[in-house]
């Protein structure tokens, strides 16, 4: 085993996306990541299709490097169970709500009695001390509860939603630092904790970082939103043959995209000359670009920003990302694309131990080592 965090050893209570994701970080990291699974096939294993009954696409990615037991946890034999492997585990990260976790027996009190230096991270939809507290919250409706709706709204006239189910991952990204955290205060201190992530808190204050803007102060300053990125015309430019997002950052990036057309509306570009006009002039500025893209080829605008320093990049497709990812061989589904990982450590990314287990595949071993 490598990565930073072997020797760590992970009790995964998770189901669908959020907790799943956390894992995965973790394991990619080095960590053992036990999954315990119900009898019935979770969602995440099933989601969006695959090439194999217990493999989805997602899960393929989503639970490597982890192993599988399958147990009932409500049954007696089944809670017994998740208590000795908890006992031999470092942390165990659960994303069930809270009534539900009394109910298994799998709460952070009930597991601390026979580990006092656990680190239990405990994630659901809103917050323990808010009235919602037991609410179920998926993805959508947290992007509602979070600002995502409110700022397409201001923008589009509509409330859409991302196409992506972008607070089930950050909030997922958000266990996975703070269960490394809370690690690393139990090498100072040789405590455990509780940890507690809520995906209405964490989406929202991934949100307010730029969007609090001026409504952060009291009184405000003026209404929340980050006025340059809150704009219909912030879109991706067509190019004669392709398309592009170019981001003209200076007054000089401005001066050399614009001095490529010899159009009379753009020969006053005073609106852009101080720092902070970008801003206030957003939209034009946008649309501004966007024409003006559209009068050279993909590859001659590439080159002319890189000459100039001018932030730029194709427009990269969904299946182009997929399709420069290495391929492996799962031994029960076949050939797969392996995702990457956000962090390299010393120019190494994850190391793939093992693939995604069948479900329940592990379970006979890791029980018996259990006696």
């Amino acid at each position: 085993m490598s990565g930073p965090l072997t020797g760590i050893r992970i009790l995964d209570l998770t189901r669908v996306v959020m907790g799943p994701y956390a894992t995965q970080i973790l394991a990619d990291q080095g960590a053992e990541v036990i999954m315990i699974e119900s009898p019935e096939l979770d969602t995440n294993r099933i989601m969006g299709g695959g090439p194999h009954a217990e493999l989805s696409g997602v899960a393929l990615n989503l639970l490597r490097n982890k192993r599988s037991v399958v147990l009932d946890l409500k049954t007696e034999e089944g809670r017994d169970a998740v208590q000795r492997i908890a006992a031999t585990c470092d942390v165990v990260i659960a994303t069930m709500r809270p009534a539900a976790l009394e109910r298994l027996g799998v709460s952070y009190e009930q597991f601390r009695e026979n580990r006092s230096d656990l680190i239990y991270c405990q994630g659901q939809g809103f917050p323990l001390t808010s009235a919602q507290r037991e609410a179920a919250a998926y993805d959508d409706v947290i992007q509602a509860a979070s600002g995502v709706a409110d700022i397409s709204r201001r923008v589009y006239g509509e409330g859409y939603l991302l196409p992506t189910i972008f607070a089930d991952k950050v909030s997922g990204m958000a266990m996975a630092q703070a269960i490394s955290a809370a690690l690393f205060q139990r090498e100072r201190t040789g405590e455990g904790c509780h940890i507690e992530v809520a995906m209405q808190r964490t989406a929202s204050s991934f949100l307010l970082v730029e969007h609090g803007s001026k409504g952060i102060t009291e009184p405000p300053m003026g209404p929340a939103g980050y006025a340059r990125i809150m704009t219909k015309e912030r879109r991706v430019h067509p190019t004669l043959d392709g398309m592009i997002h170019v981001l003209p950052y200076r007054p000089a990036h401005y001066d050399d995209l614009f001095g490529t057309v010899d159009w009379p509306d753009l020969k006053d570009r005073s609106r852009y000359a101080r720092p902070g006009d970008s801003m206030e002039n957003s939209d034009s500025l946008y649309a501004d670009v966007r024409r003006v893209m559209a009068t050279r080829t993909t590859d001659d605008w590439m080159t002319f920003c890189a000459e100039r320093s001018i932030p730029a990049a194709r427009v990269a497709t969904l299946d182009d990302l997929v399709d420069a990812l290495p391929v492996v061989e799962h031994p029960a589904a076949g050939s797969y694309h392996l995702t990457d990982t956000a962090a390299y450590f010393d120019g190494e990314g994850a190391e793939l131990r093992n693939h995604a287990p069948l479900h329940g595949a592990d379970t006979d071993s890791i029980l018996g080592g259990l006696d």
